[in-house]
């Protein structure tokens, strides 16, 4: 049976995302804009296995925490249109720096694929990575590639069958915060739940919240039509500074 999956592209600048975009949809794209933003969004097309993508290009941040709107289209993409996958595009030259990104994506959704690109240039530099270790460490499965001559897409195009076939899943291993922070999730994480349901971690939103992220309240305030004080927990809300 042929089915339609949804792709979102994330990551820092200058990753080589939008090179892995036009490589796998070529010509099957187009542009337009964001509903009621300035951002452009770039979305296209591929065919795998009868099965067709379409990839969703999101603006290329270096967190998602809001500070910009680029940052707050992102972050709404992910945590709110739920792609089947999140492709996460980490430059292999600068691993350490772009999985600060990865791992706040990975505390949104458990469906991600950490894609390393620019193996070619690692491997000039004597960069040597271990994805299997990575796999382990993150709970989600890393491929590595080259987006500019495909290297690796074999192997992506596979990963990413079996992560919408359900033949693998993501079980993203859990940051752990200081204990007093701790504390503070476990208190409005089931009240969170309760506004939420399963659909999005209440885990991650109880800890943007706790931040003061109030581009998120609002968000949330309007997707589910409750008030500011039907999602604020009354135990929790001196906590979150809005």
């Amino acid at each position: 049976m042929k089915r339609e999956y949804v792709i979102a592209l994330a990551g820092n600048p200058n990753t080589g995302k939008s090179t892995l975009f036009n490589a796998l949809t070529g010509l099957k794209q187009h542009t337009g804009n964001w509903a009621g933003k300035t951002v452009t969004i770039a979305e296209g097309t591929y065919v795998h296995k009868k099965n067709t993508y379409r990839l969703i290009d999101l603006p290329g941040t270096y967190s998602l925490f809001s500070n910009s709107t680029d940052e707050e289209v992102a972050r709404n993409y992910i945590v709110f249109e739920q792609p089947a996958v999140t492709l996460v595009v980490v430059d292999a030259t600068s691993l350490e720096r772009n999985l600060n990104l990865a791992l706040q994506i990975i505390e949104m959704t458990p469906n991600v694929i950490i894609c390393i690109n620019l193996m070619d240039e690692a491997e000039k530099r004597g960069i040597t990575i271990n994805e299997n270790v990575l796999t382990k460490k993150l709970g989600v499965p890393v491929v590595k590639i080259t987006a500019r001559s495909k290297k690796g897409f074999a192997l992506l195009f596979d990963t990413i069958d079996r992560l919408v076939s359900n033949v693998i899943q993501g079980t993203p291993n859990v940051v752990r915060y200081q204990p007093e922070i701790e504390e503070k999730i476990a208190k409005l994480e089931p009240f969170v739940r309760t506004v939420v349901n399963d659909t999005i971690s209440a885990r991650w939103i109880a800890l943007r919240l706790l931040d003061g992220d109030e581009s998120l309240l609002q968000e949330l305030m309007k997707r589910w039509n409750r008030g500011e004080e039907e999602i604020l927990c009354p135990q929790t809300e001196h906590m979150v500074h809005i």
